[in-house]
């Protein structure tokens, strides 16, 4: 059966990131050189799409470009590099539970917070302006 490619505006559609994005994601080794038709135009593969999924989660999960091209840099070695792999994703989710346990402070200081002021709009309603 033969392969399925994805222009770029496809790739785009169904990633919600930007073409441009995309030729950085390329120019900068976050992704391999992507495969040309005879017309030059990019052909993404169902293995391109879900790997920049991939690196959007990566992203929006406050990983740096650098960690990022770290990730595409040992990818393209195989699966030797297991490990080391395993290691930076590691990192990486330490990394995001200490986020979420510091946003998990401050919704709880801002939810105490709100409970102060409820308290207050009981303790001292507004009183209606006198005509």
């Amino acid at each position: 059966m033969e392969q399925q490619y994805l222009s770029i505006q496809k790739i785009s559609e169904l990633t919600g990131i930007s073409t441009y994005t995309l030729r950085y994601y390329e120019k900068n080794g976050l992704i391999h050189p992507i495969t040309r038709a005879a017309g030059g135009r990019r052909q993404y593969s169902a293995g391109d799409l879900e790997w920049i999924r991939f690196l959007l989660r990566l992203r929006t999960t406050g990983m740096s470009i650098r960690q990022m091209q770290q990730a595409a840099h040992l990818r393209r070695q195989g699966p030797s590099t297991a490990k080391e792999r395993r290691q930076l994703l590691e990192a990486h989710l330490e990394s995001i539970k200490k986020q979420i346990e510091a946003l998990q402070e401050h919704q709880d200081a801002i939810e105490d917070k709100i409970v102060v002021y409820k308290q207050w709009e009981e303790d001292y309603p507004l009183k209606e302006e006198s005509k």
